[in-house]
Order: structure tokens, then C-alpha cells, then sequence
């Protein structure tokens, strides 16, 4: 009797034990509960890192030290070295002063007008400024000028009798971005600059002999040839057909420069105006070419705003691409 009751419980018990396996229906699921199992959160994307904590350019990856702008106090940075640009030293130049053009990485950093100085080998370049914005430079990072001697610090100059005030920065090259700090007066802070002063600016006659490359050294007799154009500068946007027919008359050269735009209506090249050939496929103009291999600076007149507007290109003839028409 013992043995019937025993054996009756052992296969009640093991009734019990194959229900509980998997054997349920959907119904008889336990109800899901209103907390979800922890995960790890995703990642933000880069944009949306970026759109919640915009990083200005110039800001350094790490934390600036004491003295030297970083973060909210800085803006976008502007790369001020073209494509194709080669640095020119003083060796290359005649001794002598000369207007140059600069290009600041910071809209926040302009002079009115600057003045190359060339003398014995040695190059240096005075900005002058109406502005008393900034009180000093330094030949170098916004780093370096925080941690330098105040003797190594370049003071701004009081005006002269035009009432500009005077930066007198030493210059390595021409068409080459230099690391310069500016100090700021209101936010005595440093900041960083990259200037470049552009070759293109001076006259042809501030270069030394041999060094460019002119269609006198070329020897090209009279006819029709062509050549290859680079186009520089504006916006980056614009074009020019390359190669272009190029003349030689009388050991004057001229090129047919061809826009990919019919907007132009005038170009200022060495400060003579030109007038466009035709505007149908291009506008398209007959310019000088003074020099090979060289950027020739140009200004060209576009209509394609709501206002009329010069904008500053270069143009560059490669003198190893000529061939006869």
C-alpha cells in the first residue's frame, strides 16, 4: 500500500514538472513590465555632437592655458595658402619698398594697408592699421607669445602723421601662411593669425633677374599657341577654359581667357580695365601675359549679384605647356 501511494506521488510530481517547460501558451506569458531592461545608450553621431557643441575651428583640441583664446572666444579659421602658391624669399627680390597685399586667416584681423621692406638678404613687412584693437604680436603661436618674455612681444607703433598705428613684422616669404599671435586689448587674450602676403602683388620689376620667367626668356616667335591656365582666388567657384589660345605679336603675348560664367563684364588687370570680346558662351577677354609660371593678379567685375561686384583672382601660365596652334 505504501509502495501505491509513493509511486502515485512520484508521477504527479513529474506531471507537474513537464507543464512548466516551454509547454504555455501566448496567454499564459507573464505580463511585460514597464521597465526595460538597461542598455547602454548610443552614441551621439558627429553632426549631432557638433550642432549641440559647435567646436570653433581655431580652438585647440585641448584646454588653452591662461592668456590665449580658445573655445567661444575664437571664430572660423580661413585657410590663406591657394593651391599651387610657391613660397618666394628674399633672394628672390630687389631691395627696395614695396605695397604687398596680405591675406589674414581671421576676418577679426585686417590691416589698411601694408608695406614690404627688403634690404640685404632680409625681409619685413609694417602693418598699418587705424585700429588700436590689438597691442601686440609675436612671430609664432598664440602658445608661445603666452609663455614668451614681454621683451619678444612686437608693440603696436602710435600713428604717424596719417594717424595709422604700426605693426613691423619680420617676414620669411611671400605666398606662404606665417604663424603669427595677435594680443587683444579688450579681451587681453592671444590669438592665433596665419597671414600670408602675396607675391602677386608686387610689380614685376621688384623681382630679381631669372627668376621669372617672361616670354622674353621663352623666345617665342610671333603666331598663334596655346597654353595651360590655373585660375585662383574669389570663392573657389568660379573657372576658365584651359588650355587657351594664346598670341604672340610684335613680342607682345596675350591669352584668350575664357570664364565658365557669362557674368564678368569687365576685368582690371595691372590696373587697366578690359573689356569683354564676347559674353555668348563665356564671358571671354584678351589679357596680357606678363610672366610664366607666376600668378598674375587680376580683379574681375561680376553681375551675377544683386549689385555689381570686383572680385580678385590670379591667373597662372604654365610655361613648359606651350605649343604652337
Amino acid at each position: 500500500m505504501k509502495k501505491s501511494i509513493a509511486l502515485l506521488l512520484a508521477l504527479l510530481l513529474l506531471g507537474g514538472l513537464l507543464g512548466g517547460c516551454g509547454g504555455g501558451t501566448a496567454s499564459e506569458a507573464p505580463a511585460a513590465t514597464n521597465t526595460p531592461a538597461p542598455t547602454e545608450a548610443p552614441a551621439p553621431t558627429e553632426a549631432q555632437a557638433s550642432a549641440e557643441d559647435p567646436a570653433p575651428a581655431e580652438a585647440p583640441a585641448e584646454d588653452a592655458p591662461a592668456g590665449v583664446a580658445s573655445g567661444a572666444d575664437t571664430i572660423e579659421y580661413e585657410d590663406v595658402v591657394e593651391e599651387g602658391m610657391v613660397p618666394v624669399t628674399a633672394e628672390h627680390i630687389k631691395n627696395g619698398a614695396y605695397d604687398v597685399e596680405m591675406v589674414s586667416s581671421s576676418a577679426m584681423f585686417k590691416a589698411d594697408h601694408c608695406r614690404l621692406i627688403v634690404e640685404d638678404g632680409e625681409m619685413k613687412v609694417v602693418l598699418y592699421m587705424t585700429s588700436g584693437a590689438y597691442l601686440y604680436m609675436y612671430a609664432g603661436t598664440a602658445r608661445a607669445a603666452a609663455a614668451a618674455p614681454e621683451e619678444d612681444r612686437i608693440p603696436l607703433e602710435p600713428g604717424d602723421e596719417e594717424g595709422y598705428n604700426q605693426f613691423v613684422l619680420p617676414l620669411r616669404a611671400l605666398d606662404d601662411g606665417e604663424s603669427f599671435a595677435a594680443f587683444s586689448k579688450k579681451k587681453e587674450l592671444w590669438y592665433d593669425r596665419t597671414l600670408l602676403f602675396r607675391a602677386d602683388s608686387l610689380p614685376l620689376e621688384a623681382f630679381r633677374e631669372g627668376f621669372l620667367t617672361t616670354p622674353e626668356s621663352l623666345g617665342l616667335a610671333d603666331g598663334e599657341y596655346t597654353v595651360e591656365v590655373t585660375l585662383s582666388g574669389g570663392s573657389g567657384r568660379a573657372s576658365v577654359k584651359s588650355p587657351a589660345r594664346m598670341f604672340v605679336a610684335g613680342g607682345a603675348v596675350t591669352a584668350e581667357i575664357i570664364w565658365g560664367s557669362s557674368n564678368y563684364d569687365f576685368l582690371l588687370v595691372d590696373g587697366v580695365r578690359i573689356e569683354p570680346e564676347t559674353l555668348e558662351g563665356g564671358s571671354t577677354f584678351r589679357v596680357p601675359v606678363t610672366v610664366f609660371d607666376h600668378p598674375i593678379g587680376i580683379q574681375a567685375d561680376t553681375t551675377a549679384m544683386s549689385t555689381p561686384h570686383l572680385i580678385s583672382y590670379s591667373l597662372r601660365f604654365d610655361s613648359a605647356s606651350v605649343q604652337g596652334a
